[in-house]
């Protein structure tokens, strides 16, 4: 085999380049033209058809004796219906602005559920409307859920007048043959000028306003002359001597909780939480990857099932008084793009879950963000858990689901 010499090796080498430096200039000739087509395909489809108009829907109104969230009526944003107390919410609770201008679902309703209308307190008792029922304020003889049964008559307290820190001696003075006589602050004058006797006042009860004391926020006690205020357990009176605020236990390390389990700090008290993630089922895991939220396992690029669950579920703990004001936003989802990676041009969030009874309704707030709302006052003490979800989508299609499992501890309070 003869080897090339230096000259026709040069002389091969030249050839190569020219035969690329052609190619190239077609590749660029090729480019050229491609752009120059598209950029005329572009222009006359925008003198062609103008930009579409966003999609809406038809303007709603909220239900008789009921209120609807939502005020945006464009395609992919929802509305949410709550009744109020006394009522139950009869249809869908949301309905979506489809792509063709029209809602989903029918028009809801609400429903009379009310309790008091039938009287079911007896014996004076006052009927007051729950959230799911009714309950009776019985007069301080009666008890029972329906002031049906009569108390235990206690024996009568003892007069103030044979206490002695309760009652003393006025001071008194004789003027001009005129007996004067004064008390101490807090005691009021009693008896005739001859025989005065000053007895306390008892501040709880002159200043109390259907059955609690304006001056407390929870107990008035009181004291000779005076009064103090009381807190219940979990709290400390603060030093106003009128406001109680919650003791931290997790904060303070006053509680028995493991170290395989949260402390939650609630009002008056704490909980020992534990969260788990779901067990598998078919093609669908998930790992814990931090104390509060689970992490979808890759699934198989053939299951469907498993694409479609929830692909991270975290879990949040609130704490609220009793009878909160609504409506009030209590919990915010929101969604963020990887870098690289576009994010979803759509989301829809939604409650899945829980045992919330119509007490919330969920809600986007701009494009990016839902809303959990409270929209019904809560009596507690109890524990209420609602699942609220975020779906994102691409180009109309499914992408991701997203769930909050968020559990609400209320007070026996209102403080």
């Amino acid at each position: 085999m003869n080897c090339l010499n230096k000259q026709q090796l040069l002389a091969a080498i030249r050839q190569m380049q020219q035969f690329l430096k052609g190619q190239e200039t077609r590749f660029a000739e090729g480019i050229r033209i491609m752009k120059s087509r598209l950029n005329t395909l572009q222009n006359s489809v925008n003198k062609g058809s103008p930009d579409p108009q966003p999609v809406s829907c038809p303007a709603l109104e909220a239900p008789d004796n009921g209120k609807m969230f939502g005020s945006k009526y464009l395609e992919d944003h929802e509305v949410h219906y709550t009744c109020d107390v006394g009522y139950q919410l009869t249809g869908p609770s949301s309905r979506l602005c489809q792509q063709n201008g029209s809602w989903t679902d029918t028009v809801p309703y609400c429903k009379d559920i009310r309790h008091c209308s039938s009287q079911p307190c007896q014996n004076g008792g006052t009927c007051v409307e729950g959230t799911s029922q009714y309950r009776c304020n019985c007069r301080p003889e009666w008890k029972g859920s329906n002031c049906q049964l009569k108390t235990h008559t206690e024996p009568p307290e003892r007069p103030v007048e044979s206490d002695s820190s309760l009652s003393r001696k006025a001071v008194c003075t004789r003027i001009d043959r005129t007996q004067h006589c004064s008390c101490d602050p807090g005691f009021q004058m009693s008896g005739t000028p001859e025989n005065s006797v000053c007895l306390d006042v008892n501040e709880c009860e002159v200043y109390k306003v259907e059955g609690a004391s304006r001056l407390c926020v929870h107990t008035c006690i009181n004291v000779p002359g005076s009064y103090r205020c009381a807190c219940p357990a979990g709290y400390k009176l603060l030093g106003d001597g009128k406001n109680c605020e919650d003791i931290d236990e997790c904060g303070s390390g006053l509680h028995n909780c493991t170290k395989l389990t949260m402390c939650i700090n609630t009002a008056g008290s704490f909980q020992c939480v534990l969260p788990e993630c779901p067990k598998p089922s078919g093609n669908t895991s998930y790992v814990k990857t931090s104390p509060i939220q689970c992490e979808r396992n890759p699934c198989p690029m053939d299951s469907r099932t498993c694409h479609h669950a929830p692909k991270t579920i975290s879990f949040h703990y609130l704490s609220l008084p009793s009878h909160l004001p609504t409506p009030v936003t209590l919990f915010r989802m929101a969604t963020a793009s990887a870098p690289g990676r576009p994010g979803p041009d759509s989301l829809r969030f939604g409650i899945v879950g829980g045992n919330s009874r119509g007490n919330f309704v969920m809600q986007r707030s701009d494009r990016q963000t839902g809303e959990l709302i409270l929209v019904q006052s809560l009596q507690g003490p109890q524990t209420i858990e609602v699942d609220v979800d975020m779906s994102e989508y691409l180009d109309r299609m499914f992408q991701a689901k997203h769930v909050s499992r968020i559990t609400v501890f209320v007070s026996p309070y209102n403080f």
